[in-house]
């Protein structure tokens, strides 16, 4: 699946975000929990000198259920277009987890948020509270579809804009790599 979306970080306070989202449908809160991991033997699968991800694999708990993503992020020069997002359930986090460590592989980062789940149109909203991180929102559109990548981006940035919400420009990276600059991590 093809994700087309924007990220950005709040600076108004959430009563304003909700009181700006009340015209869409709300689906909820949930408290999720994303773990990252890499492949000490592979290049490809672990951030850069710089902090970029570009292949990431993550185990998410949410509300009581498992599941292991593979993103691929595809970028023009060093902004980020979208992500092929690979994702499906699975039955234990745990036994998951013994997996990867007889495989060698190394958690990196947790990202520990709540997210409000709203949706209008073609649209999905989720605000995010991300612990030791900040508020954010993102504005996603999913297609399985060739679309039209940047016509769907401005559009996402129109209805951004609509909101009158005070949030930052596009962050062009996503919540992990924000993590790894703002806590100055770096791997090996």
């Amino acid at each position: 699946m093809k994700e087309i979306e924007i990220l950005v970080e709040i600076y108004d306070d959430i009563e304003k975000v909700k009181e700006a989202l009340s015209f869409c449908n709300y689906e909820g809160l949930n408290k999720t929990i994303d773990e990252y991991y890499y492949d000490p033997k592979r290049d490809d699968l672990k951030p850069n000198a710089d902090n970029k991800i570009f292949n990431c694999l993550r185990l998410r708990t949410k509300s009581n259920k498992f599941y292991i993503t593979y993103k691929n992020d595809i970028y023009d020069g060093d902004k980020w277009v979208y992500s092929n997002e690979y994702e499906t359930g699975i039955d234990s986090v745990d036994v998951l987890k013994e997996i990867f460590d007889k495989l060698g592989l190394i958690k990196f980062i947790t990202i520990d948020n709540e997210k409000e789940t709203y949706t209008y149109e073609n649209y999905e909203i989720v605000v995010e509270n991300v612990k030791d991180l900040g508020l954010f929102m993102e504005v996603e559109y999913s297609t399985d579809a060739d679309a039209d990548v940047n016509k769907i981006k401005g559009e996402i940035q129109s209805f951004i804009d609509s909101l009158h919400i005070n949030v930052s420009t596009e962050l062009n990276m996503g919540k992990p790599e924000l993590y790894l600059k703002k806590h100055n991590i770096e791997l090996k």
